[in-house]
């Protein structure tokens, strides 16, 4: 899967609630659930996060996954944006703060990047149902 997909590019340099999840549902076979309770926005592909976001977050914040080498990258890259995943394991989740430092198109494609770990981490037999 090509992380250029499902592009979607936004007229402002900032994204709220609305906005993440309209995206994060342009993704094949997503689901939304608050399995966290009310106040946690989940997104799943194949039934496993990609992302989480907390519905009353300000400045809107999420986690998404990031492979490992990247996400130390990212983070030295966007020191005021880029974090070790909040409440999630800190190797492989990012918390991205949106706060003006990243552009659309950065944010969608950490949205992607997360998105297709985890696709690509479903059985075959899974992802193939899905394509």
């Amino acid at each position: 899967m090509d992380l250029d997909t499902n592009i979607l590019i936004l007229d402002t340099n900032t994204m709220n609630i609305e906005e993440l999840r309209a995206y994060c549902l342009t993704k094949p076979a997503v689901s939304e659930e608050l399995p966290f309770g009310p106040d946690t926005l989940v997104f799943k592909v194949g039934g496993k996060i990609f992302l989480l976001v907390g519905l009353d977050a300000q400045p809107l914040s999420f986690n998404v996954k990031c492979d490992p080498e990247r996400a130390i990258e990212l983070r030295e890259q966007h020191p005021h944006s880029i974090f070790p995943g909040y409440h999630m394991n800190k190797k492989h989740w990012n918390t991205v703060i949106v706060n003006g430092e990243l552009s659309m198109q950065q944010i969608q494609f950490l949205i992607d990047h997360s998105y297709e770990l985890v696709f690509n981490s479903l059985p075959q037999k899974l992802r193939a149902t899905i394509l």
